[in-house]
């Protein structure tokens, strides 16, 4: 076999690899981004320990194919970067939070589709994934709910042992 198509099964399987090992794949067309845009973009990710790579859309396909997955074969056109997450919203939202801190991102960076733990997820489902608060957040709200009767308990005992 030619090395080419050595290195294209390789990087088949390099996909493949990194799509089974996220909570979470975004598939994002990039139009007319500068070099800076994207690094700012790729260093977002990197700190959300998310990974940004742009491969050829045949192989990403072949990827998704080989893994039974061919939900994602009309939105493999065109310019398509790939997030891989380690978790279900964060990439979603850096998308949102990117958009909203450089308006002029709006029409240069736009989530296609997403891979979210097995099941396709439509553009729509983006924005509701982007809504939704980090995993971090939500933990504190829940653990914030679960301790304010405590705390308004103690408050009131105390206020009593005061007034007498």
């Amino acid at each position: 076999m030619s090395a080419n198509l050595e290195a294209k099964k390789a990087v088949v399987e390099e996909i493949k690899s990194k799509i089974q090992s996220s909570k979470s794949v975004v598939l994002a067309n990039y139009n007319k981004l500068t070099v800076s845009e994207v690094t700012e973009l790729r260093n977002k990710f990197k700190n959300a320990s998310s990974e940004y790579k742009v491969y050829k859309n045949t192989l990403v396909r072949k990827a998704f194919d080989e893994l039974g997955v061919s939900d994602f074969d009309s939105d493999l056109n065109g310019t398509t970067a790939v997030v891989f997450c380690p978790d279900e919203t964060s990439a979603c939202s850096i998308f949102s939070k990117a958009v909203k801190e450089n308006p002029a991102l709006e029409e240069k960076i736009v989530p296609k589709s997403a891979y979210v733990n097995g099941a396709y997820v439509d553009k729509a489902g983006i924005k509701a994934l982007a809504a939704i608060p980090s995993r971090e957040v939500l933990i504190a709200k829940m653990l914030g709910c679960l301790q304010s009767p405590i705390a308004n308990l103690a408050y009131v005992l105390n206020s009593i042992a005061q007034s007498k």
